[in-house]
């Protein structure tokens, strides 16, 4: 028998901020509401390291978690996670782990679950598996459309769309984000962001310092973004149809 988690620490959001905790019947969400815990996503806070047993599923309510997948050639972002989402879909999928590393991107908060709880709970709702495997289809597309984006967008359309996608999934307009996120988000090395962020900061899109990002102009940050921004949305949004 499973412990169930008991909340560390009142949240300024609801579990319902969570786009798939939302979607939910109300009696599935009852039932997964008892063994959530809510908890802070510290900057850089790692959730799961590659091909280790992932022990909890996370629901961020705000911030953004990056998946990195990391060759001998180098490390590159191969997905992010926000408020739409879930963080531990391997589990979903009846696998213990995954090549990828799960990293806190940007610092925010979300309701965690014990990969036990989550087994027993979804195994009691099939309504409930079929929004959270819909939603992992959802994540699926969002790898595919970034291959396709890193290989025909140009670097500023790419970098436009990132920092889009990250300032959907935060409270305000300024985020932390160093170079070392951005180089991994593109694929890119630290010169080649520089001259990216660079571009839309001039364009005036952006004002970017010492890591901190406030969006200036965020219609003109989507002019300059390629279409895969706005595909990924509308995946996402068809989850609530």
């Amino acid at each position: 028998m499973h412990v169930k988690l008991k909340p560390t620490q009142p949240l300024a959001r609801p579990a319902t901020t969570n786009l798939l905790l939302a979607a939910l019947a109300p009696d599935d969400l009852a039932l997964i509401s008892t063994e959530l815990e809510a908890i802070p996503l510290p900057l850089r806070d790692v959730l799961y390291a590659p091909q280790e047993e992932i022990e909890h599923l996370y629901f961020p309510t705000t911030g953004c978690v990056s998946m990195i997948h990391t060759t001998e050639d180098g490390s590159v972002e191969v997905g992010t996670i926000g408020l739409e989402g879930l963080v531990g879909v391997p589990v979903l999928l009846r696998a213990n782990s995954e090549p990828t590393l799960a990293l806190v991107q940007v610092e925010g908060e979300a309701y965690r679950i014990s990969a036990t709880a989550f087994r027993e709970v979804v195994a009691e709702s099939t309504h409930m598996e079929r929004i959270f495997l819909r939603y992992a289809m959802a994540l699926f597309n969002q790898v595919a459309q970034s291959v396709a984006c890193n290989r025909l967008h140009t670097l500023e359309e790419r970098c436009a769309r990132w920092l889009l996608i990250t300032h959907d999934r935060i409270d305000g307009d300024e985020f932390k984000l160093t170079q070392e996120f951005l180089s991994y988000m593109l694929g890119v090395h630290r010169p080649a962001v520089t001259l990216a962020a660079g571009i839309l900061q001039e364009a005036g899109f952006i004002r970017y310092s010492r890591g901190n990002i406030t969006v200036m102009d965020r219609p003109g940050l989507e002019g300059a973004s390629c279409s895969c921004y706005q595909a990924t949305r509308d995946d996402y949004d068809s989850l609530a149809s």
